[in-house]
């Protein structure tokens, strides 16, 4: 039997305490934790038009080392970024209108494991996708946003493991 992963609630009342998020995480999935994992891994941000998770995905873009303009890949459906060899793909699939078109788009080929891939409004290629290895769902929250991440595979719940939340 195996353990259940994982959820952590995070409080975000500023656009402060959105990059302190992302820039925890970005240790994370850029292989930047001493004896931590190998770079790379798949999140998933979800949440209404507005929560945060452009936003959450632009911070986490910069703390991995994007330098420049960090565009959002609504219209172009896909971004992507080089840091020091290490691939950052963000899609975006809120135009989606059937599941399929991110496959045949040929997208699956980069949701590789040695890359950062942050896709919002994964629901839009229906069960298409593979699991995420974290699931962040952004809500309002007042006038700052809650987040929720949820760890999908042994190497989220991991991350999860090693993030710090702020304390109450």
């Amino acid at each position: 039997m195996t353990t259940p992963f994982s959820s952590i609630d995070w409080s975000l009342p500023d656009e402060d305490a959105t990059v302190a998020l992302a820039q925890r995480l970005a240790e994370q999935v850029c292989g930047r934790t001493p004896g931590g994992l190998a770079a790379g891994g798949r999140i998933h941000l979800r949440g209404e038009l507005g929560a945060g998770k452009t936003s959450l995905a632009r911070a986490l873009l910069r703390a991995g080392g994007v330098t420049g303009r960090i565009k959002s890949p609504s219209y172009a459906l896909l971004e992507s970024y080089n840091v020091s060899n290490l691939y950052f793909y963000h899609f975006d699939f809120y135009r989606f209108s059937d599941a399929h078109e991110w496959r045949d788009a040929g997208f699956d080929e980069l949701l590789a494991e040695n890359a950062v891939v942050l896709i919002e409004w994964p629901e839009q290629a229906g069960t298409r996708l593979p699991p995420p290895d974290l699931d962040i769902r952004l809500e309002y929250a007042g006038t700052g946003r809650h987040a929720r991440l949820t760890a999908c595979s042994e190497k989220g719940q991991q991350w999860l493991t090693h993030l710090d939340p702020p304390r109450r």
